[in-house]
């Protein structure tokens, strides 16, 4: 009874060391595979939508079935390989390996979905751990953790810029009115909104020139706007301390970025 517990988990460790890890060489050609595998089906998706492609649709659909069929089972393996599953399926990467094979799936039911496949292209961001871009991850962990640190600070800047175009929307729709195109609060809004991120399609502008001068005080307002937020996550990034960030998966909850010289997992507390 000992030997086939003993068995099975090494059985579990060698599937984590080949699918999770890019330190082995079977780990390293399973990563490269599958990123070979990602790449083509992304074409695939973007070749199937191309009209004058479509006397091989034939072949790109079977090309899509394949590839999902892969990676279905390479999904149910990824799920065994660590002890605690859920922890994996909540996880970044693994939301975003659920998300590379249900399209498939529901364009069974709903034509047309499968063009969502492209989402696997972020199954890409791989890379940086099968390469061993330990200076990329690092960059990207110090990012992460800037963004996190801020989310409240943007949360609140956002609740107030929501605020301001709401006001400036309904000023405008004041001043212009239906007969220059302002046919209603919302749409002044949806204006408001284009003025303020200097987008400006053109497809509606004050002609009075009280709505011109008040147009005039948004577009030089917006440019403002736009520095916050990119004040606020620099200062969290200059707050956020550098450390060297391993390319080791935790064999229990599936989670990376631990540091360097890291023993347990900084998530679920397990040796890694």
């Amino acid at each position: 009874m000992k030997n086939n517990e003993q068995q099975q988990v090494q059985w579990r460790q060698k599937l984590h060391e080949t699918i999770f890890e890019a330190d082995t060489p079977v780990g390293k050609y399973f990563d490269i595979v599958l990123m070979i595998l990602i790449l083509l089906s992304v074409i695939t998706v973007m070749l199937d939508s191309v009209n004058s492609l479509h006397q091989f649709r034939i072949y790109f659909i079977f090309i899509e079935w394949v590839i999902t069929i892969v990676f279905t089972i390479e999904y149910i393996l990824r799920l065994i390989a660590v002890v605690r599953p859920l922890a994996y399926a909540r996880s970044f990467f693994g939301i975003i390996d659920l998300l590379a094979v249900l399209p498939t799936y529901i364009s069974l039911f709903l034509p047309g979905t499968h063009y969502f496949l492209v989402i696997r292209s972020l199954r890409v961001l791989r890379i940086f751990r099968v390469l061993k871009l330990v200076k990329y991850l690092k960059e990207a962990q110090l990012l992460l953790r800037a963004m996190h640190a801020s989310r409240r600070k943007i949360i609140v800047f956002l609740f107030a810029v929501f605020s301001l175009v709401l006001i400036l929307g309904s000023l405008m729709y004041v001043i212009e009115g239906e007969e220059n195109g302002f046919t209603s609060i919302p749409r002044s809004v949806y204006w408001a909104i284009v003025t303020l991120t200097t987008v400006g399609y053109g497809d509606m502008a004050p002609v009075s020139a009280l709505g011109q001068a008040f147009a005039s005080l948004i577009m030089v307002l917006g440019y403002s706007i736009i520095a916050v937020p990119t004040g606020i996550v620099t200062v969290e990034l200059s707050r956020a301390s550098e450390t060297r960030v391993s390319t080791q998966a935790c064999p229990v909850c599936s989670a990376e970025g631990h540091d360097f010289d890291a023993v347990y997992c900084k998530y679920c507390g397990a040796r890694l």
